[in-house]
């Protein structure tokens, strides 16, 4: 017999200390996981080791390639295992990558340490999201998962914002050395927090599996149990299965289609343009000892984003339409403008930009109905990398031949374009809404008519 996880009872939305432990375990894994003193200066730890541009371009497609080629098979497995342990595993890839980096630096050190950085980003991906959202919804409170996802990227850009100031300082102190084994402890610790979140979902590999709640625990019931497919099955069969399962729903149910488009339609696009960010503020004429200051406004707008999602939740699809218009819109305005001021207006344009992912990925939560939902959130993801790549791409092209401003004013069609499909789709619902009320109006009339 398989067991479903049971809901908590009395527990409301939002309220109870399971609740608040989930969202501070993930608040703190999100801040941890992004906590890198390496981010600011590992492109110079590249050059400074000898590496052309063209080798440093071919570590960031190896990175990409390596989280599209694992991204659905880690997700299977995501459900078919243990989340947690997979959350776990992850960063300790990462720290093994950043120890190569620094006491072998080369191109193939480097490349192995993007394999594993890959390779992490792929097995939390679609594990971290289905965890949360089916804990909160083992406690009734699945309305509270945009808000508290929106806080944990908050959490993790605002570990951004930490980690560069602090990398001068160290790299100052010891080198790349010592900026490496900060990383390597905030990678160390990003695991020990991951071992604290909770785990009780319905087990998708044998029968009478429950999933305990403590930190070392539920990963199986007894030994030689809990991780297997069962007697007789084969060792893979369980992420295999997992994985047909989720396609399959994906298949059958147009609402999944449809939101698992819309998240990397909204996610992609201003994600990659994120990295050239610098050369746009730079393009304003600012001194670039004031650049820092104009990425610094851009990631505050997307913080504020990530906070603003528990109240975006409310917004329907014309709603949800009108945000990536209106953003698109700032977007275009504030990089063609190329001046100081203009770079708040992107700001306030990533500010809609993260509001807007959050909320994508939980109406995509929100409509997965079977067990494979890290599947299809990793599916999701593929199409996120995969669009992430054409805009890098695009950009190359793009960016050779015009300003910065011209090239991030050009990407917001993209947007304009998703917000007309959208306003769309919401006027079709509508009608139809409409015209089945009028329909039951008449059957009642009808039926109340018919009676002696």
């Amino acid at each position: 017999m398989t067991l479903s996880p049971a809901r908590v009872p009395g527990t409301g939305p939002g309220s109870g200390p399971a609740v608040r432990r989930l969202s501070a375990t993930l608040y703190g894994y999100a801040f941890l996981d992004d906590f890198v003193l390496l981010y600011p200066v590992y492109a110079l730890l590249f050059s400074d080791t000898g590496l052309t541009v063209w080798q440093i371009s071919s570590l960031f497609c190896l990175w990409s390639l390596t989280g599209v080629l694992l991204e659905i098979p880690s997700g299977a497995w995501a459900d078919a295992v243990s989340r947690r342990l997979l959350l776990w595993f992850g960063p300790l890839l990462t720290a093994a990558g950043f120890i190569l980096w620094v006491l072998a630096p080369s191109y193939w050190a480097f490349a192995l340490g993007f394999v594993l950085w890959g390779a992490k980003g792929a097995l939390g991906s679609g594990a971290l999201e289905a965890l949360v959202y089916e804990e909160l919804d083992r406690l009734g409170a699945t309305d509270r998962y945009a808000a508290v996802m929106g806080r944990a990227r908050a959490a993790g850009l605002v570990a951004v914002m930490a980690a560069i100031p602090l990398a001068g300082p160290v790299y100052a102190f010891g080198g790349y050395p010592a900026v490496g084994l900060a990383s390597v402890l905030a990678c160390l610790l990003t695991a020990a927090t991951a071992t604290r979140f909770p785990e009780h979902r319905e087990p998708a590999d044998g029968p009478g599996e429950v999933r305990a709640d403590g930190p070392g625990e539920g990963l199986d019931d007894g030994p030689g149990e809990g991780l297997d497919d069962g007697p007789g099955d084969a060792p893979g069969g369980g992420w295999t299965r997992t994985l047909r399962a989720g396609l399959a729903e994906a298949r059958g149910n147009r609402s999944v289609r449809g939101a698992l488009l819309l998240v990397p339609a909204v996610t992609a696009v201003w994600g990659a343009l994120d990295e050239y960010t610098p050369l746009l503020v730079r393009d304003t004429g600012v001194a670039e000892s004031a650049v820092p200051n104009g990425l610094l406004l851009i990631w505050a707008g997307a913080t504020v984003g990530g906070l603003l999602a528990g109240a975006g939740r409310r917004l329907g699809t014309g709603g949800f339409a009108g945000l990536l218009a209106v953003s698109a819109v700032t977007l275009a305005a504030g990089a063609w403008v190329r001046t100081p001021a203009g770079i708040g207006l992107v700001a306030l344009s990533f500010c809609g930009f993260q509001l807007a992912s959050v909320l994508a990925d939980a109406r995509l939560q929100d409509r997965i109905g079977g067990t494979g939902r890290a599947t299809l959130t990793s599916v999701a993801g593929v199409g996120t990398d995969l669009t992430t790549i054409a805009v890098y791409g695009a950009y190359g092209v793009i960016g050779s031949a015009t300003t910065h401003g011209a090239a991030f004013a050009l990407f917001a069609v993209p947007y304009l374009v998703t917000a007309v499909l959208l306003a769309a789709v919401g006027k079709g619902a509508a009608r139809k809404g409409t015209a089945g009320k009028k329909a039951a109006r008449a059957a009642r009339t009808s039926g109340s008519r018919a009676r002696p």
